[in-house]
């Protein structure tokens, strides 16, 4: 069975033309690690061969300084998976690499396949072998099996066939591709690292968020737009279209909760996004109430902007122990509910007998919101 729910938050990053490829790609996981906390990987390529390096648990205690040192190269590609259901090992970890008959190529996929499971059954029945319950898998399948001679022929030709959301990330040994599925569901931004004109040629980069730029000094130049993959290699960067640009279908949950307020996600800061969310609430449900009290940390700039709208003072009522793992990426509701004491702590001092309005996103979620009324 395919557990094509576990992943559809990861982060994924690439980086071409740098020397130090596989630490920049490092660094970038480093900030998008709010996308995932189970599992992370990094594949480099040195121009002859492809070298992956994965496990489980968070970024910086996966890539040490000596596993970064076996991760050679100028190009690289990196995956920060989220987990809800599903196998929780590292056989399901990512990038996945193969050697095929298209080559030595290695994908990180941030998405959900909706048709992989058919895609999947169909495959196996003419004899395909899968190693993992990921659907990434079954886009790596289908570019191999695929009758067009190029590699960029044969991905455009396997995309096509997919349904549902995905970014991706994927690379050779000279080249990386950045896709978006048609309806654009899932953000990946392209930066470039200025190198000082010259022979030295730009560094190209890719990610999730564009908080992961900010780290390594990239410029966001743009975001890759739905149905298009750019190919950068050693001719420079292209660019084409593998199907027709259909609805956009972003998910609003990016803005709401899971990117950081210092990202910008589908063309627009996170941080204007959420304060405006604030400010309609504030207009559309009016109270009473003596203080605004965000739920840290996501609701903070929402709480600003309701309390900027209403008039009520704003306050941190509630102490985040940083310490403390996001408690939505936990795989089981116990864990979560128990995460929520060990994550968020009261100002009982200044709460008391005063009334509060909480600004939270969990409520989209369903998760944790009465705990955390109850907790003040």
């Amino acid at each position: 069975m395919i557990e094509d729910k576990f992943k559809d938050e990861c982060g994924v990053m690439a980086v071409h033309t740098h020397p130090e490829a596989s630490t920049l790609t490092y660094l970038g996981l480093h900030q998008l690690q709010h996308r995932g906390q189970e599992s992370a990987g990094i594949v480099s390529s040195d121009g002859a061969r492809l070298h992956l390096h994965k496990s489980m648990g968070l970024v910086a205690d996966i890539f040490t300084e000596e596993a970064l040192n076996k991760l050679p190269g100028a190009i690289a590609i990196g995956h920060k998976r989220y987990s809800t259901t599903g196998d929780s090992a590292v056989l399901n970890a990512q990038p996945i690499m193969v050697d095929c008959n298209k080559g030595m190529i290695a994908l990180a996929h941030n998405g959900n396949l909706v048709n992989a499971w058919e895609i999947r059954h169909r495959l196996e029945a003419q004899g395909s072998i899968f190693q993992t319950t990921s659907d990434t898998e079954v886009i790596v399948h289908l570019i191999a099996q695929s009758r067009e001679q190029t590699l960029a022929d044969a991905v455009c030709d396997a995309l096509r066939r997919l349904e549902g959301a995905f970014s991706l990330v994927m690379m050779t040994r000279d080249r990386v591709f950045a896709v978006r599925d048609p309806r654009g569901f899932r953000p990946l931004s392209m930066g470039r690292i200025h190198n000082g004109g010259g022979d030295e040629r730009d560094t190209i980069v890719f990610a999730s968020e564009t908080c992961a730029f900010d780290l390594i000094g990239a410029v966001y130049e743009r975001d890759v737009k739905p149905g298009e993959m750019v190919v950068v290699g050693p001719e420079g960067v292209s660019s084409r279209f593998f199907a027709t640009e259909m609805k956009q279908s972003s998910c609003i949950f990016e803005h709401v909760y899971f990117s950081r307020p210092d990202s910008r996600v589908f063309g627009r800061p996170v941080q204007i996004s959420r304060e405006l969310m604030g400010r309609q609430l504030a207009k559309e449900s009016p109270v009473q109430a003596d203080v605004v009290v965000p739920v840290p940390d996501s609701g903070v700039t929402a709480a600003i902007g309701f309390s900027a709208e209403s008039g009520i003072p704003f306050r941190f009522g509630l102490i985040r122990n940083h310490y403390v793992g996001r408690t939505f990426i936990e795989p089981e509701q116990t864990v979560r509910d128990f995460g929520v004491k060990l994550k968020l702590n009261p100002v009982r001092s200044l709460l008391a007998g005063r009334r509060v309005v909480l600004i939270d996103d969990s409520i989209v979620r369903g998760t944790t919101s009465r705990k955390i009324v109850r907790l003040v």
